[in-house]
This record gives C-alpha cells, sequence and structure tokens, in this order.
C-alpha cells in the first residue's frame, strides 16, 4: 500500500520560510517522477514543482510563480521529498499537496497525500 504523507505546514509572516516534507512508503520513488501542487479555497489546484531521476542527476521544473524562490529536492534514502520555500508571499497561502507518478513513463500522478497548510500573513 502506497503512502504519502506532508508534514511542516504552518503560519509565517511575509518574506520568511518553510520546509515541507512528503514522506513515502510502500514503495521506492526514487527513480519515478514527484511534485508539489497547491490548492488555495475557491481555486483549481495548480502545479508548484516537480523532480525526476535521469543518468546525469534529478532535473527539476517549476512554476513561474515559484521560481527562484522554491527548491524542490529528495532524500533518496529515506525515501522523502522536499520543498524549502523561502521568500515567502501572502499569494503562497494554500494546501500543499505531495504526489508521485507510478512509473518512468506515466503521464499523470498517481499517488496522493492529503496535504499540509501553509499560510503567510503579510
Amino acid at each position: 500500500q502506497v503512502q504519502l504523507v506532508e508534514s511542516g505546514g504552518g503560519l509565517v509572516q511575509a518574506g520568511g520560510s518553510l520546509r515541507l516534507s512528503c514522506a513515502a512508503s510502500g514503495r521506492t520513488f526514487s527513480r519515478y517522477a514527484m511534485g508539489w501542487f497547491r490548492q488555495a479555497p475557491g481555486k483549481e489546484r495548480e502545479f508548484v514543482a516537480h523532480i525526476s531521476w535521469s543518468w546525469s542527476g534529478d532535473r527539476t521544473v517549476y512554476a513561474d510563480s515559484v521560481k527562484g524562490r522554491f527548491i524542490i529536492s529528495r532524500d533518496n534514502a529515506k525515501n522523502t521529498l522536499y520543498l524549502q520555500m523561502s521568500t515567502l508571499k501572502p499569494e503562497d497561502t494554500a494546501v500543499y499537496y505531495c504526489a508521485a507518478k507510478s512509473t518512468i513513463a506515466a503521464t499523470s500522478y498517481d499517488y496522493w497525500g492529503q496535504g499540509t497548510q501553509v499560510t503567510v500573513s503579510s
């Protein structure tokens, strides 16, 4: 049984930093893509960041809204995904979800966590 559990959310002032974690169990995701998404009340879920495996190292992709401020990474030994967030803005307030694909060539994310709340005050 695959399970993804997010943690690290909370309340932070604008300009501050926060690190989210996603602990995976049930399978190893070191060579499969994983990502972070977020959803604010009344809005659709949106893509935040993505990390995938290659022979030369992990590849990362970011939404334009977070590029330069957020860093996605993972610790394969711990089977854990991270999202380091800095220079946070009130518009970053949302529930953040961890997701993982089931195969290298999967076209969509198959596994999702329950989410962790991030609130940025102005």
